[in-house]
């Protein structure tokens, strides 16, 4: 295990501190010698919804990571994804965008939600 790109799902679990299987892979990630990686597009949906109260813990969280550029060549990847599965499985610009950069930078998704990424060629966490 090398990066792991952990997707907002997770994200919000691990705020919570929710979730004893999700918390439980969060310790042994943090023990690994893997950088583990978030999406601009994760950050946007976690401050979307944040409360006053919340912003210390969030700050501190994604200290810990590593944000992952959006780029051409992931919008390009994110374009190929949209173009075969909005349609057959909803699809949602988001989560194109995260699968391209997990797929561009090699990295493993970390999901709960992994029918919302039907990619084949992802290695999922």
């Amino acid at each position: 295990m090398n990066a792991v790109l952990v997707d907002s799902d997770v994200i919000i679990e691990v705020l919570k501190q929710s979730g004893r299987e999700i918390l439980s892979k969060w310790d042994e990630l943090g023990r690994s010698e893997a950088v583990v990686v978030y999406s601009p597009v994760s950050a946007a949906e976690i401050w979307h919804g944040v409360r006053d109260a919340e912003q210390d813990s969030i700050v501190a969280l994604f200290s810990v990571m590593t944000c992952a550029p959006i780029d051409e060549e992931i919008g390009r990847k994110a374009g190929d994804y949209l173009r075969l599965f909005h349609r057959s499985h909803g699809l949602e610009l988001g989560d194109a965008l995260i699968a391209a950069t997990a797929w561009i930078h090699k990295l493993q998704l970390w999901t709960r939600n992994r029918k919302h990424y039907p990619m084949k060629d992802l290695r999922l966490f």
